[in-house]
């Protein structure tokens, strides 16, 4: 259930950048490590967003594989179970997280005011 607070942290970073204006899409990278459950997420983004300048807004997830590297031969790969050891080096090789701990707010759409000045 901590997609909640991970909600939370969401909408507050993303008011901060709004200034004021109303948001329409939040595009986030969330790696697979971070063990997020993405339809409970958009949920909790939903109920967090109320009252904010979020309310409505989508929250697109675009979800990253977790991928270690070897620093010892410098292979990278992609794992389902997290299992950090080399498939070349063996348990000598010093293994690394590549990607997938990623939780990111990788960019926001927000609806500009129209511009009523005369020409």
């Amino acid at each position: 259930m901590h997609e909640l607070s991970l909600s939370s942290a969401i909408v507050n970073t993303v008011v901060k950048h709004a200034a004021g204006r109303p948001v329409t899409v939040v595009s986030m990278r969330v790696g697979a490590l971070r063990q997020v459950v993405p339809d409970t997420l958009d949920f909790y983004f939903g109920f967090v967003a109320e009252g904010t300048v979020c309310e409505g807004a989508r929250l697109e997830q675009e979800l990253v594989a977790a991928r270690l590297r070897c620093a010892g031969c410098e292979r990278e790969w992609e794992i389902d179970v997290p299992v950090f050891m080399c498939p070349d080096c063996g348990p000598s090789g010093r293994v690394e997280v590549a990607a997938g701990d990623e939780f990111e707010v990788e960019s926001i759409e927000v609806e500009e005011a129209e511009c009523i000045a005369p020409r």
